[in-house]
């Protein structure tokens, strides 16, 4: 049996089973999901998933350039791999995963019209899901569309290639309620998600957040996708190419979601990317912090609801994922690294367990492939960047790095 919180009111006294906080990405610790699960279940307690909002890669890169708002592809992933597989008599859980994992054509053009099949009902893929919720899902599909088509600015228009439908539904739901946490509420419970499993984003925000990593010879990197996985067929330069790259004064005669003068590369179209065969990064990530759409350093605070599930938790993963890109960035945040000491930052802490889940193999992040970042490398990483978070004058000092 877990251990308990002691709840009392009403003169009544009751428990509550400590919970597990899983840190991770959006796509790799999917493969784990019904393990977590099962440990869960076996302990009857609440499982928490906290995932950063800071991917600008892929179809979320497009949603955030032309509407703006939080990266919502790694919170969609989840949420749809959590849809329950059980009592699907009528098909229709496995038809809103099949809808919702949906991705529009790569041809800008068939897309534009898939999209349109899937908002005025015409598209196969509602065939299973019952009329109720179809018109829910189209009424919030339609938001989105009515957004896109007030935004336009030809030649400045929406581009609907390899669009994730489950991502344009919790955009659509968020301008809809006005809350991202709505949004999220909302696909989990047209999903039919338990209610014992909360898919949490680190930061509770309407806005765009950005990361930016420093490398140990000196070089800065902004945005997610240069650090992780760039835009095919490599995030270092070409010194062969010839193909001229738009400046900030060119990016901002185009009127978008991003604010005159922001950086370019966080402005670049990124839905087509790899993960595959990537040219190693010249040097070791060392540090990395989230940044203004300028560039500059900033300090965001964690979503509360993140805190209050560390508080309320025993056991804490540093699941399989990238490691500067799924995990760090949600330990860096304001407040995460007090509530993951010890002793809670002088609070008290109930955390007894910390497990962390290596990758098989290694990736850009944590080359280069001549120098892998070992286990001990990764341990370092994950305490230098709680303390970071929490007392960033002392993140050179072992003997507070230590205590993670």
């Amino acid at each position: 049996m877990a251990p308990e919180i002691v709840l009392q009111g009403h003169g009544h006294r009751h428990t509550k089973p400590l919970s597990i906080t899983v840190f991770s990405g959006g796509t790799a610790a999917n493969s784990l999901v019904d393990v977590f699960q099962r440990i869960a279940d076996k302990r009857q307690c609440h499982l928490n998933y906290v995932i950063p909002i800071s991917d600008n890669g892929g179809s979320s890169s497009e949603l955030i350039r032309f509407i703006g708002g939080p990266s919502v592809g790694d919170i969609r992933s989840r949420l749809v791999r959590l849809i329950p597989n059980h009592d699907d008599d009528d098909g229709e859980r496995s038809a809103l995963k099949l809808l919702f994992e949906h991705r529009l054509s790569s041809d800008p053009l068939k897309a534009r019209f898939e999209w349109l099949d899937i908002v005025e009902s015409r598209s196969l893929l509602w065939g299973f899901i019952s009329s109720p919720k179809r018109e829910l899902i189209r009424s919030v599909l339609n938001t989105l569309n009515l957004e896109i088509v007030k935004r336009a600015r030809p030649p400045n228009v929406f581009d609907f290639a390899s669009a994730s439908v489950g991502n344009m539904f919790l955009a659509g739901a968020r301008i809809f309620t006005g809350s991202f946490e709505s949004a999220i509420y909302l696909l989990s419970t047209v999903c039919s998600i338990p209610p014992t499993v909360s898919v949490l984003p680190a930061i509770n925000s309407n806005f765009t957040h950005h990361i930016s990593a420093g490398l140990a010879n000196g070089t800065t990197i902004a945005g997610q996708v240069a650090i992780s996985h760039p835009s095919a067929p490599t995030a270092l330069p070409d010194e062969t190419s010839t193909a001229p790259l738009l400046t900030s004064e060119d990016h901002d005669r185009i009127e978008d979601a991003n604010l005159p003068g922001s950086l370019p590369a966080l402005r670049r179209p990124n839905i087509a990317f790899s993960k595959r065969d990537e040219a190693d990064l010249p040097a070791r990530v060392e540090r990395l912090w989230y940044i203004n759409p300028y560039g500059h350093e900033i300090a965001p605070s964690a979503n509360p609801k993140v805190v209050d599930a560390l508080r309320g938790s025993d056991t804490v993963v540093y699941s399989i994922g990238s490691l500067y890109t799924s995990i760090v960035p949600s330990l860096v945040l304001r407040q995460v690294g007090q509530a993951l000491a010890p002793d809670g930052g002088g609070k008290g802490s109930k955390i007894r367990r910390r497990v962390l889940i290596l990758n098989a193999r290694v990736d850009r992040e944590t080359g280069p492939r001549g120098d892998p970042m070992g286990a001990v490398d990764f341990v370092k990483a994950i305490a230098r960047a709680c303390v970071e978070s929490w007392m960033p004058g002392l993140v050179g000092r072992e003997e507070v790095l230590r205590e993670y």
